[in-house]
């Protein structure tokens, strides 16, 4: 009786989903009314704790854990005091980018309670403690008008930061990747990405001439250079791909983009005959079947769950993700194919890019230079993370290490992830207060000039 329970939970978590995912992008249509909005807004949170009750009431059919259910009215506590507070304190905040964090959160939840539960208590630790911390960046980002004056300041500490990791950093499955501090594992390289993001969008929002990308160049280089040497080959190319495109989006110059592309083709064929992980990584996306009893073993078993679990997934428990290595990490995705179905995934995939195309949307209508290259880089960095961890989950490209944000278990990515939706709230807000004052003084000199005419008729 409880496996048929599970089943049909599954196809109505699917459904909710895809109805989720559906008002994800209908909501950008233009020429919707604003209270169609806010009704579709409505709906996509009572999607939310839809899926959040049906799975943890899964996992407790299955367990027959009172903590799941515990577990479960915590988290969907988390989601009431994220709506609430976000409700109160920004009430012009972005409906659908606070709606996309919490359903993020709501599938790694769920997936991880089913995976290894006590990462999941600590998840949600995380979770609850990044939340209520990082509510006061929208502030910051809102009320400090100087953030663009410490170009030099985020490159040195960024430079600093990985170089300090490269050297004295723990080793994780090759690389330089961490700090331990008090028991609590640290990994620098997923906020200095945000600081990367500052420098570069400071730096060209001053100046686009070809002296000055040259020492922006020189910097950016510098910090993949340190990744690379530290065998953080995803994060590197991470900043790598988020340079170039902000780089190209700034100047307009194709031959930087070309130029990129090409110096990126070298370092990847460097790096495979330096690197032997890197060898091991590329042997294992070439074939991994050939080399299943080694270096294969982990792409080989995501390949299988995928191709397991279908298009409607064999229902939570009723899968074996377990045998995948780091699946609660970087082959999260995985797990969820085979569990929950391609349907499912899918549908990830497409909040996910709904998340990018908001941020791209936001940083087209900033008018300053600096917080539209932000919101451009820090879409650029999420978006090119998820295809970097799909993509080597489904063997289109090599395993490169890193998580899905807000999906996968990790504190240091979670975090981030939380700081990076937390400040494109802030530009958003930033945006709509930046549309009032022009507003208000196009209205102003309208009525200076109706003034002047109005007296020369006297």
């Amino acid at each position: 009786m409880d496996t048929i329970l599970i089943e049909i939970i599954k196809y109505l978590m699917i459904i909710i989903m895809a109805l989720y995912s559906y008002r994800s992008f209908s909501v950008l249509r233009r020429g919707k009314k604003e209270e169609d909005r806010s009704f579709s807004y409505m709906l996509q949170r009572t999607d939310i704790f839809g899926i959040e009750l049906l799975g943890f009431l899964a996992l407790y059919l299955h367990t027959q854990d009172t903590d799941v259910l515990i577990y479960g009215a915590m988290v969907c506590g988390l989601f009431i005091f994220i709506i609430l507070s976000y409700g109160i304190i920004y009430r012009d905040a972005p409906k659908l980018v606070i709606n996309h964090m919490c359903m993020l959160l709501s599938v790694g939840f769920i997936m991880l309670a089913r995976l290894d539960f006590d990462l999941a208590k600590k998840q949600l630790l995380m979770a609850a403690a990044g939340s209520a911390l990082m509510i006061l960046v929208p502030v910051i980002i809102k009320k400090i008008k100087i953030l663009d004056l410490f170009t030099w300041f985020y490159a040195a500490v960024g430079i600093v930061s990985l170089a300090a990791v490269a050297v004295m950093g723990s080793l994780s499955y090759g690389a330089r990747l961490s700090f331990t501090v008090g028991g609590v594992t640290l990994q620098p390289s997923e906020f200095i990405k945000i600081i990367f993001v500052f420098f570069v969008a400071a730096a060209l929002s001053k100046s686009t001439e070809f002296s000055v990308v040259v020492k922006i160049t020189v910097v950016a280089a510098i910090h993949v250079l340190i990744l690379a040497l530290s065998k953080d080959l995803g994060a590197a190319l991470i900043f790598f791909m988020v340079y170039l495109v902000m780089l190209y989006v700034a100047t307009r110059k194709p031959l930087y983009l070309f130029a990129g592309l090409i110096c990126a083709g070298l370092a990847s064929a460097i790096a495979y005959f330096l690197f032997d992980h890197v060898k091991t990584r590329v042997t294992a996306w070439k074939d991994p079947f050939s080399v299943i009893d080694g270096a294969g073993y982990q792409v080989a078993q995501a390949l299988f769950a995928i191709g397991s679990g279908g298009w409607f997934g064999s229902g939570l428990y009723q899968g074996a993700p377990t045998s995948i290595p780091v699946v609660e990490q970087d082959f999260i995705f995985a797990a969820i194919s085979e569990e929950m179905g391609g349907v499912f995934a899918i549908c990830l995939l497409l909040i996910c890019v709904s998340c990018f195309v908001m941020f791209l949307n936001i940083a087209m209508r900033i008018r300053v230079k600096f917080y539209k290259y932000i919101a451009l880089g820090l879409g650029c960095t999420y978006i090119f993370q998820v295809f970097l961890t799909v993509g080597g989950v489904t063997k289109f490209i090599p395993s490169t290490g890193v998580t899905l944000p807000l999906v996968s278990y990790g504190g240091s990515s979670l975090i981030s992830t939380i700081i990076i939706f937390n400040i494109i709230l802030g530009l958003y807000i930033y945006k709509e207060n930046e549309d009032e004052y022009i507003e208000k003084r196009k209205n102003g000199k309208k009525r200076k000039q109706d003034k002047t005419v109005f007296t020369d008729l006297e």
